[in-house]
């Protein structure tokens, strides 16, 4: 198993389980940063128009010279991109500023108050309109998501949410699950806060791995595709490198009860939309 690892989301789509996340890096380190990911054999790029960086995710993914469907594209709506037409438009930003013709992934990035349910029928003329090859929501929480299917006439087929041993989101893993919804998940290395924990030094002695491998792979054997950010080659090539050893169920439990319900990001209900 490898960077070609895949999960299937309900549509059929292969979305790749380790993915290179690129919230903050500017222009010019994002290329270079998505370049060396390519060339290291990522083939899953998560990006947001919020981050400010699609025209140098897309330049590199053009240099890149591997066919444009050997890679899977994720970028998402901002806040003030909801509505309709605002996302309708916001989309087409996306794509021209990407230089591409679609993406594998379109997503509503927060659930926005009285929008995301408008923004979300944008989504789904996106998706039949062939320019998303599937559309999802993140930092949606179960009763967002009750919310948004008592009226959509698509499914998302992914929900993008903090997560990582300290915050495991059971609720809303379980509530996905039986949704048929694939879990990503976003800082799943906790922002690199709490490396130094002693369960995640003890198994990380143990499988001769580092912390942050650990976290990576608890995320695949938990079902979870993850998106672990970094610029530097070195870093990009170790938190993949975890398909060589596997966690027992002890092992994973002991990573589960590390969970505080501790947030790096903002609540969801709590947001200053």
């Amino acid at each position: 198993m490898s960077f070609l690892t895949t999960k299937e989301l309900h549509n059929g789509v292969k979305i790749p389980v380790v993915g290179l996340g690129v919230y903050k890096m500017i222009d010019g380190s994002v290329y270079e940063a998505v370049k060396s990911a390519l060339d290291i054999g990522y083939r899953h790029i998560d990006t947001a128009s919020f981050y400010e960086n699609e025209e140098g995710v897309g330049r590199a993914i053009k240099d890149s010279g591997i066919p444009r469907e050997d890679i899977f594209i994720t970028t998402k709506a901002w806040n003030d991109e909801q509505g309709y037409d605002e996302a309708l438009a916001a989309f087409q930003r996306s794509l021209d500023k990407l230089e591409l013709d679609y993406v594998d992934l379109y997503l509503v990035h927060w659930p926005v108050p009285g929008k995301y349910k408008e923004t979300w029928r944008a989504l789904e003329k996106i998706y039949r309109d062939g320019k998303a090859k599937a559309i999802g929501v993140s930092n949606f929480l179960p009763h967002h998501l009750e919310d948004l299917m008592s009226e959509a006439e698509i499914m998302p087929m992914a929900n993008q949410i903090e997560l990582h041993p300290q915050l495991t989101q059971v609720e809303t893993r379980e509530y996905c699950e039986r949704h048929n919804i694939v879990i990503e998940a976003w800082s799943p290395l906790g922002k690199a806060n709490y490396l130094d924990d002693p369960i995640l030094q003890e198994l990380a002695a143990k499988h001769n791995k580092t912390p942050a491998q650990i976290i990576v792979r608890w995320d695949f054997q938990s079902g979870i595709v993850t998106i672990p950010k970094s610029v530097k080659a070195s870093r990009q090539k170790e938190n993949a490198d975890i398909f060589d050893f596997e966690l027992s169920a002890e092992d994973m439990k002991k990573i589960d009860s590390l969970n505080q319900d501790k947030r790096t990001g903002p609540h969801p209900d709590e947001f200053d939309y």
